[in-house]
């Protein structure tokens, strides 16, 4: 019939534009296959960003007062348990403070290691008010540590112009506030000079 003819040609020169490369005998072993596949090319699909989910900020973590320890907290003979951890912890970071361990190896950990939970004397300090303050660590920040003493108060002494000392089986280390203006987190990847100017 007249309409099949016009269909063919119709159709062979719709193949004949959209495939300009391909010959004629081509195009005619595809009309007598009765089916022609056409090329789809799909647009590529843009991966949308996820969005992170932010903390909160700062002042939304002083407003909920998340690092405050509540007053009936503030007791000495609660946080000791702590202390017997951070002494296991410390002893298993060290594998076990023996008399023949080099004292800078154990140094360079406890530089990197986790304080809280562990007990500090303040030495040495600009401000002699702060000498003698003895107690655990129950919060480290950039610039202050906050101390449980015996008498169940909590201190919060600064790092800058104070020097800590702590002990454990009989190794003691001192701990210069002024060069360990860092948060605990940061530290942990920090490298410590060993060499350099100690002051207060």
């Amino acid at each position: 019939p007249q309409g099949s003819e016009k269909a063919k040609t119709f159709v062979h020169a719709f193949l004949k534009r959209s495939m300009p490369k391909m010959k004629d005998e081509a195009i005619q072993d595809m009309l007598t296959r009765k089916a022609v596949v056409l090329e789809h090319y799909p647009r590529k699909k843009t991966k949308q960003k996820r969005k992170k989910t932010k903390g909160f900020t700062a002042k939304q973590r002083r407003e909920l007062r998340l690092f405050e320890i509540e007053p009936e907290q503030q007791r000495y003979a609660i946080f000791l348990p702590l202390h017997e951890l951070w002494k296991q912890y410390i002893r298993d970071l060290c594998h076990g403070l023996k008399p023949d361990a080099q004292p800078h190896m154990i140094q360079g950990k406890l530089l990197k290691a986790d304080l809280h939970g562990a007990i500090v004397t303040v030495t040495k300090s600009k401000c002699p008010s702060y000498v003698g303050i003895t107690g655990i660590i129950l919060q480290e920040f950039k610039h202050v540590f906050k101390i449980i003493t015996k008498e169940d108060k909590l201190k919060v002494v600064p790092k800058l112009n104070n020097v800590f000392s702590l002990e454990l089986d009989g190794f003691i280390s001192y701990i210069y506030g002024s060069k360990f203006l860092l948060r605990a987190s940061e530290r942990s990847a920090k490298k410590f000079k060993l060499k350099g100017t100690i002051d207060l």
